[in-house]
């Protein structure tokens, strides 16, 4: 089973289908609207615009476990993300990331190496975990890895769906 095939919810309700991005790259990114990185929304969006066209989904997936920094509803983070960041991309539902509750993408997600080889627990918001076309885990960065990072933007392009 690839993360392709793993239900999820979309933010304004209603299943996200993740199987119609099937073939393209993901970059799956659990955020926060009330976290130091949440600016990182900003270079997230840039992510999108620059490769939505070759191939690249970014996935918003709303958490609030790492100090309750997303207490927002589904209508209030939307809002947030599209008044404050002018998010297109999508996002989903708001899920755990970690514990007995972890979303099933997170299972799938978590057992990839970082850089420094660190595996499991996402250690905070806006932890980035890039999924190539056939859905196997190709990356795994730390949240403090911005979305701007040349190491990212290696990583991005090597998996990109070949331009026809």
């Amino acid at each position: 089973m690839s993360v392709f095939d793993i239900g999820i919810n979309a933010l304004a309700g209603g299943p996200l289908d993740l199987a119609a991005h099937r073939g393209r790259a993901l970059l799956v990114v659990n955020v926060a609207s009330r976290c130091g990185l949440t600016p990182q929304y900003a270079g997230l969006q840039k992510l999108y615009d620059a490769y939505a066209g070759r191939g690249l989904v970014v996935l918003g997936v709303p958490c609030n476990q790492f100090a309750g920094q997303e207490p927002g509803t589904a209508d209030e983070i939307g809002e947030f993300c599209r008044v404050d960041y002018g998010v297109t991309f999508p996002l989903t539902e708001k899920v755990e990331v970690n514990g007995p509750g972890r979303h099933p993408l997170y299972a799938a997600l978590t057992p990839a190496a970082d850089a420094t080889g660190h595996t499991g627990d996402v250690r905070w918001n806006f932890e980035k975990f890039l999924v190539a076309p056939d859905g196997t885990v190709a990356a795994r960065f730390a949240p403090t890895v911005e979305p701007d990072a040349p190491e990212l933007h290696a990583a991005i392009q090597r998996v990109l769906p070949p331009v026809a």
